[in-house]
């Protein structure tokens, strides 16, 4: 109990530190939001990243980055980041939704996780078969074997409605037609995404007005699934997991990364101790806005963090000031977080230590 606190506070003391983090990375993108060059905003949201990370007080391992070391430059998987102190494995995507950005479209987010030290499963760079719902869903409802359909019964008979008014929202992919056409014959409302599946997950939870699916559904990039289970966790949502391994080299990677073939993996499988969650806005989306820009080239970006933190979970809005010319976060400018107004809120999940 002691060293579960004392790892759970001084993960609470990097906590301002990865608000900065995310919110300077999502500044950096500014210049990039509408301009066709996704691989230019990419990469100016990682060189952000990497640079804040390597100002902090931890020992960080990026567990879910980039990619391998020898396909990307910066935050890859394995990479080292920060100045030395509490370990901490970290998973990133550093711009979640590079064609949204580009395309000024909404949605696309700066997003990070990080746990004390084997806290996060190291998902290798594969798909994932997803199902995502809300707080309030009894444990045992979800089956990723049972099918879209059988899940959307078993959804509707939990919270006492017709299937009518469940909604669902997948990835608009051609490898979920046939889920799609399944979904639309019960009469469930079907909401299909181009991009962003991490906030398509949290909005179960999140989304304003009870505008937001009931369910998160289909098959998506496995880091993304981590980093989505962060924030559930955190929330009270539930998921579950199971990776997509094409072929023999893809079932030894994720064997040599500590995956288990087959394995059905629940949020406490993915993320089972502490853990904080961090998304900024880059362009506006459900949850997030996007950027609003001040006078002197300053620009405010909303952030949403989510932490669960010694058995209980919370979550503030927050926002982020720094330099709209994407200055800030690699000219030695910290930034300036302000959190004065709609900062926390009551926690939203609590669980026995």
């Amino acid at each position: 109990m002691e060293k579960q606190a004392f790892i759970g506070q001084g993960l609470a003391l990097l906590t301002e530190k990865l608000i900065e983090a995310a919110g300077l990375s999502a500044i950096a993108c500014v210049p990039h939001i509408g301009s066709g060059d996704g691989v230019a905003a990419d990469a100016a949201a990682v060189e952000a990243m990497r640079t804040l990370f390597n100002r902090m007080y931890m020992d960080g391992h990026i567990v879910i980055g980039e990619g391998e070391r020898d396909e990307a430059p910066m935050l890859y998987i394995g990479e080292r980041v920060g100045l030395g102190g509490i370990g901490v494995d970290i998973a990133v995507d550093p711009l979640e939704g590079t064609a949204l950005c580009a395309n000024n479209k909404p949605g696309a987010i700066t997003v990070l996780a990080a746990a004390p030290n084997g806290g996060l499963l190291h998902a290798p760079d594969v798909y994932m078969e997803k199902i995502a719902v809300g707080a309030g869903v009894p444990t045992g409802i979800l089956d990723l074997d049972a099918g879209i359909v059988e899940n959307i019964n078993r959804l509707a008979k939990s919270k006492g409605c017709a299937v009518s008014a469940i909604k669902i929202c997948l990835l608009d992919r051609l490898r979920h037609k046939e889920m799609i056409e399944a979904a639309r014959a019960t009469g469930a409302i079907i909401q299909l995404i181009s991009d962003g599946d991490v906030m398509a997950s949290i909005s179960t939870v999140m989304a304003q007005n009870g505008n937001g699916p009931d369910m998160y559904y289909g098959i998506g990039g496995a880091p993304e699934g981590v980093l989505a289970a962060a924030a559930l966790k955190g929330l009270g949502g539930q998921m579950l997991g199971r990776l997509v391994l094409s072929n023999s080299e893809a079932e030894r990677r994720a064997c040599d990364m500590g995956c288990i073939p087959g394995k059905v993996y629940t949020i406490e499988d993915m993320v089972p101790g502490d853990v904080v969650f961090v998304a900024a806005g880059v362009t506006a989306g459900d949850i997030l806005g996007g950027p609003v820009t001040t006078a002197g080239n300053k620009c405010k970006v909303p952030v949403l963090m989510v932490e669960h933190l010694n058995g209980r979970g919370d979550y503030g809005f927050h926002q982020i000031l720094g330099d709209s010319t994407g200055a800030a976060a690699t000219h030695g400018e910290s930034g300036e977080a302000n959190y004065d107004h709609d900062t926390s809120h009551p926690a939203q999940y609590e669980s026995p230590l």
